[in-house]
């Protein structure tokens, strides 16, 4: 985090990718850093309406104060466009600024499924794999594996 690195966990569901961001969450908190937690679903909707409500400035105060975002579950759900750009403000303001952990099963070449413009996700993706670092969750679920259905 003192290099403002971004790390993207990608990889199949079940794999352990929202573990392993929330283990690094706990321990940045551990080492007094501030971590702000979403699912990247959530995060949108909370924008959306506090940008309906004019209130939107508190939660850029929020982020200014975190050294470190985790955005969970990215892609699993589309955005309209304005969600689109609010995530692109959430990302740019972190740019060179504070890291930021996305766990993923998409694969970066289908983001734009789920942000529906081109030129944004480009940008999206941009900005946080220029210093950042890709981390690969091969394998099979572990929900899968220890399942009682089987």
């Amino acid at each position: 985090m003192e290099n403002e690195q971004n790390l993207i966990l990608y990889g199949r569901p079940g794999t352990g990718k929202t573990h392993l961001a929330i283990a690094l969450g706990i321990e940045a908190c551990k080492r007094d850093y501030k971590v702000l937690y979403y699912k990247t679903s959530r995060l949108v909707n909370l924008l959306s309406q506090a940008k309906e409500e004019r209130s939107e400035n508190k939660f850029w105060r929020k982020l200014n104060t975190a050294d470190l975002l985790i955005l969970d579950e990215w892609g699993y759900i589309p955005f309209e466009r304005v969600g689109t750009q609010l995530l692109f403000e959430a990302i740019s303001d972190c740019y060179e600024k504070r890291s930021v952990i996305i766990t993923t099963n998409l694969p970066f070449d289908e983001w734009n499924t789920i942000f529906y413009d081109q030129k944004l996700t480009a940008a999206i993706l941009d900005r946080l794999i220029h210093h950042g670092l890709l981390l690969m969750h091969d394998g099979q679920s572990y929900r899968l594996q220890n399942s009682r259905m089987q």
